[in-house]
């Protein structure tokens, strides 16, 4: 069934509305990602020779993945203060706010003198840049998922609620090709301060954010929410009204931030340190993931229209289980073509399946009063459980067993598949919305 449009509102003015939307979400989305996943990139292969006493490289390593775990310590309060305010005073400021501030973050990160250069305040202030990074971008998802489904007419929910996951790999995308470029030549350059190009060029990209973010709309369900003054949003109304809901949305973002972030980041910081990989490699595999993922993610959102986004869910929850083992068995072959391989499913077609339908998925799971204050709590507690310690735990295990075996990190992510799948099968929505998406 399609959602009736406002009685002002001509079809062709519901197709504007809708392209400044793709704009806002796609756009937005791709450059705040290219900050994040540039810093979980450099942090697996730059800093913990830039930032740490290299020394003893295992300890720096593990030094370094500690900064990008302390990011998703801030993101609970980012998803929980700005979730609170998209509720509070609209979707469309929040959007603007939280980028202008993890843009600001990652460029200030560029300026940061070596370890060797100030010492313990190197790592000091890469910690206090990361930590106000990771309040923006508690807050990213949250906002433009729920602003791309809310536009969305009815029997498009799956399609446009996938738009932020589209974003995210174009920002992965041209994060990793931005790597790739600048360690052609060799690791070296990269290392003497070719890392901070990417970072620093973020100050340009801010100013390019805000201009596309300033034409979008608020969307409608909030805007009629508002007028009809359906409830007061707070942690106490969610809590009290949507616990489930809540639980849902937590163990999913646990399962699926597990297996993304061993994708995206462990297996960077594996391939270097423990197979000599070197980080052309390691950053092509992870562009042509991407592309690959460009495509993947409109083909799971449609698909979430066709079936529902819960069934995309559990059956990408089955998959991601079953390629645990496979998947770090491509990796330890050490060869290009099997890194490339194990990218390209896990990255590029099997996080996208978990990905595109979260949009519709975890929107619906809650009512439009306190919508972004649910999605971005609940999601970003399990976020910076998941996603801070995943990645970090794995390496650890491997770090620290004699043979250096990667037997525990399959079982995490055998695990994470069967998180995603079980609390899929709990969907909530119907509670809220009168339509599978």
């Amino acid at each position: 069934m399609r959602k009736p449009m406002s009685m002002d509102e001509t079809p062709q003015d519901a197709r504007k509305r809708n392209r400044k939307v793709a704009m806002a979400t796609i756009v937005g989305s791709m450059l705040e990602w290219y900050d994040f996943y540039l810093y979980a990139t450099m942090a697996s292969i730059a800093f913990s020779k830039v930032f740490f006493d290299g020394s003893d490289p295992n300890t720096a390593t593990l030094a370094a993945f500690s900064t990008f775990a302390i990011g998703f310590i801030a993101r609970p309060f980012g998803g929980i203060l700005f979730g609170y305010l998209g509720d509070k005073i609209g979707r469309k400021r929040m959007l603007s706010y939280t980028f202008a501030l993890m843009g600001t973050c990652t460029a200030c990160i560029g300026l940061i003198p070596s370890y060797q250069a100030i010492g313990i305040w190197a790592p000091i202030l890469l910690v206090i840049f990361r930590i106000a990074q990771g309040l923006g971008a508690g807050a990213e998802l949250a906002g433009a998922a729920v602003t791309s489904y809310e536009h969305a007419d009815a029997d498009r929910k799956g399609r446009q609620g996938a738009w932020p996951a589209l974003g995210l790999n174009l920002g992965l995308l041209f994060s990793s090709l931005t790597v790739y470029a600048l360690s052609l030549g060799s690791d070296e350059f990269l290392l003497n301060d070719g890392w901070r190009i990417p970072f620093i060029l973020s100050f340009a990209l801010v100013f390019v954010g805000i201009w596309v973010r300033r034409a979008l709309p608020e969307t409608p369900e909030y805007a009629e929410a508002k007028a009809e003054k359906r409830g007061s949003p707070s942690l106490r109304t969610l809590f009290r009204t949507s616990l489930p809901s809540v639980i849902l949305v937590f163990v999913l973002a646990i399962g699926y931030n597990s297996l993304s972030y061993i994708y995206k980041t462990f297996s960077l910081a594996y391939l270097v340190q423990f197979k000599g990989v070197s980080a052309s490699v390691t950053s092509l595999s992870v562009t042509i993931a991407s592309l690959v993922a460009i495509f993947a993610v409109p083909t799971f959102g449609w698909l979430c229209d066709r079936y529902s986004s819960r069934s995309v869910l559990i059956v990408g929850g089955i998959i991601a289980a079953l390629f645990g083992y496979p998947f770090l068995a491509l990796l330890n072959t050490g060869e290009e073509m099997a890194v490339y391989l194990a990218l390209i499913i896990g990255t590029g077609i099997i996080a996208p399946m978990m990905f595109a339908p979260q949009g519709s998925f975890l929107s619906r799971q809650f009512p439009v009063h306190i919508r972004s204050t649910g999605v971005g709590t609940s999601r970003e507690i399990g976020t910076a459980i998941a996603g801070g310690l995943a990645p970090l735990g794995a390496l650890s295990l491997v770090a620290y067993s004699p043979t250096n075996s990667t037997i525990g990190v399959a079982m995490i992510l055998i695990v994470s598949g069967i998180f995603v799948s079980t609390a899929s099968f709990f969907d909530q929505g119907y509670k809220y919305t009168n339509h599978k998406n």
